[in-house]
């Protein structure tokens, strides 16, 4: 990466009471990205981001913006600006009023004051709303506002925190679009603070999962759902099944494992390996059949469908194998018939190409 809008370096934060939330974390952060932390409630994750906006000062270590030491720059001069969960709109204002009122207090002529936040609320599709109050809106709109207002002063760093969690799941969706096209339109950095995994791999360029106030991993979207490095990692994005496996020997990238309730695999891997590792497949990668499975390469098992759950396009399916181990699995419903097909107390087979799994070390 050349030139990072915005670089943590070996940043910690410890709180009265020796409480260590944030831990020597490093990320550079590129110009026009949208970049997400991601962890679950207490990871640190919130900490850094206001520590980014200045709101916090960290213990140890440095916070650059645009090749800027920020240390001694207070919240209200850095190049930056937040969208709060809670919005903060002022409710006895206008949306125009709303959305100026950040260019009014810094002293920015009327007219280019109403200038640039008519550019604003056409960004976010409000400007024919200017005129009504927060409380004759609806949530995703109040959440616009914000944004609006947030944009109006064109920071190089939009900071948003937790900015979806208050609507309802399909307004969540729909924001996550706008906020997407949105990022793109007006090409400046976003640093998104999110608990919720689907929101981070559908909007961010680059995710860092935080844990215990560190950082896991950082990685596109894709290569964290496919190639986690961690167990943990694995386990917080998306469904997956974590398989104890004891390892009998590696030959250079191929490690022989033995593992529960599959018997004996052979697991591609770039690690070297111990004597005991988790073997990781996601639920996708898992097919069920009535007949036992063709392929002398298929990891097969035979099965006994213990639930059968149905969200409408897919199934989710769990099914009881050998030494009380169970495997979870999604079917696509294609039939008009509706469901999975499978019920509950029949047995079958469960099946997975070995190239499909993942070993972990950690």
């Amino acid at each position: 990466m050349t030139d990072p809008i915005v670089s943590i370096r070996n940043v910690s934060k410890r709180f009265s009471g020796g409480v260590m939330a944030v831990d020597n974390v490093s990320i550079d952060i590129a110009q026009n990205e949208f970049f997400a932390l991601l962890g679950p409630s207490g990871c640190g994750k919130t900490t850094l981001l206001r520590m980014i906006s200045g709101l916090d000062s960290p213990t140890q270590g440095q916070i650059m913006i645009g090749g800027e030491d920020m240390a001694l720059t207070p919240p209200n001069l850095r190049p930056t600006n937040m969208v709060f969960q809670s919005y903060a709109v002022f409710p006895h204002m206008t949306v125009m009023d709303n959305v100026s009122y950040g260019l009014r207090v810094t002293g920015v002529a009327a007219d280019e004051a109403k200038r640039r936040t008519i550019e604003a609320l056409e960004m976010v599709k409000l400007e024919h709303l200017a005129e009504r109050k927060p409380d004759q809106m609806s949530g995703g709109q109040r959440q616009r506002v914000a944004l609006a207002r947030a944009l109006v002063k064109r920071p190089k760093v939009l900071l948003l925190d937790e900015p979806l969690s208050a609507l309802d799941a399909k307004l969540r969706d729909g924001m996550r679009l706008e906020l997407t096209r949105l990022q793109e339109t007006v090409g400046i950095t976003f640093i998104i603070v999110t608990h919720d995994q689907d929101e981070a791999l559908s909007m961010a360029t680059r995710i860092a999962v935080m844990d215990k106030g560190a950082v896991q991993q950082i990685a596109t979207p894709a290569e964290l759902y496919e190639q986690p490095r961690t167990r943990f990692v694995a386990d917080f994005i998306g469904k997956v099944n974590l398989i104890d496996a004891a390892v009998l020997g590696q030959n250079g990238k191929t490690a022989n494992c033995v593992a529960a309730g599959l018997g004996k695999i052979e697991v591609g891997t770039d690690k070297t390996c111990g004597d005991k590792a988790t073997i990781a497949i996601r639920p996708e990668k898992l097919k069920l059949s009535t007949a036992e499975p063709k392929g002398a390469s298929l990891i097969k098992t035979k099965a006994t469908i213990r639930d059968v759950a149905y969200y409408g396009d897919t199934s989710h399916v769990v099914a009881d194998i050998a030494d009380g181990q169970h495997l979870d699995i999604n079917v696509q419903n294609n039939s008009r018939v509706g469901g999975s097909g499978f019920d509950r107390g029949q047995k079958l087979w469960v099946s997975f190409d070995p190239q499909d799994a993942l070993l972990l070390t950690e």
